[in-house]
């Protein structure tokens, strides 16, 4: 919606308006169909506003597009707000990023390098 904005905005497809009751999951679809160039995807982020106003966001997030997909975009969208949230053809649910993507090639190994951190995750690193 702005000329600094990374991520173009998704917009709900529906016929008619889809109530998604708090807790709940719903599909919404988008309408598009998008041709992302091999060595890209497509990620689909949900909108900050959605989130902290209502408590509506995506799951699998980022979604990946992949360069191969032909499909419909739709978007796995979330309530995890207190009052049911409803969706409105127009609406603007998601975002989407064009981002390059590395390919890495994988070698099996016995070990690996030892660093400071070593196994410690989830918290190790305090509050």
């Amino acid at each position: 919606m702005s000329e600094g904005a990374s991520g173009m905005d998704l917009r709900a497809d529906v016929k008619e308006p889809v109530v998604i009751p708090a807790g709940e999951i719903r599909l919404i679809p988008t309408g598009i169909s998008i041709a992302v160039p091999q060595g890209y995807e497509a990620q689909i982020r949900p909108r900050s506003g959605l989130a902290l106003n209502h408590g509506v966001t995506l799951l699998n997030t980022p979604g990946t597009i992949d360069s191969d997909y032909r499909g419909i975009v739709s978007l796995i969208v979330a309530n995890l707000g207190k009052e049911p949230y409803r969706v409105t053809r127009g609406a603007r649910l998601a975002q989407m990023v064009i981002q390059r993507v590395e390919r890495a090639e994988f070698e099996i190994v016995e070990d690996i390098a030892d660093t400071a951190r070593a196994a410690g995750g989830f918290g190790h690193t305090g509050v």
